[in-house]
């Protein structure tokens, strides 16, 4: 079971980190784009606006499960490296089960029925004549909140290296 777990977390953050980087590589070449043509031809574009928009968005959410996945959460250093292992894997242990997965649990609950109904209409852009779409974007959040929680019980399962 632990190496399922394991396995399927390694296979996640891979393609949670190409979609982040695919993202990425989207905003900057959208904002490049924009900018050309706003200033260089006096044109702009607010499919391509939204495009820049709905990258960041995804990008930014997707984020926070690829940095948790390699350790770089924040954590008081200056307690943690005076304590010993074992003492760090319990306390990692207890606030995957009492802080991060009741939040990001919440976060599924609570987004889940907003996500449902975006995809049910097929949710655009609220800027007129804007990008069809944004449901994806939207799917995105409670999706980083289940890799989140994944990623926790993976770092447990692991131990203290990410």
């Amino acid at each position: 079971m632990r190496s399922h777990v394991l396995t399927l977390a390694r296979w996640l953050d891979r393609l949670t980190l190409w979609s982040a980087m695919t993202a990425a590589g989207v905003l900057a070449l959208m904002v490049l784009v924009n900018v050309v043509l706003r200033y260089g031809f006096g044109r702009g574009s607010i499919h391509l606006q939204d495009l820049a928009a709905y990258a960041f968005a995804v990008f930014v959410i997707l984020s926070v499960p690829l940095c948790h996945a390699r350790g770089g959460h924040v954590r008081v250093e200056a307690l943690s490296e005076r304590l010993p292992p074992a003492y760090l894997r319990r306390a990692d242990a207890l606030a995957w089960a009492l802080f991060l997965t009741p939040v990001f649990g919440l976060i599924l609950w609570a987004g889940w029925g907003d996500v449902a109904f975006a995809w049910s209409i097929r949710e655009g852009s609220s800027n007129p004549g804007g990008m069809p779409g944004q449901y994806l974007v939207k799917t995105a959040l409670p999706l980083a909140a289940a890799l989140m929680i994944l990623q926790g019980l993976a770092a447990i399962l692991r131990g203290r290296q990410p």
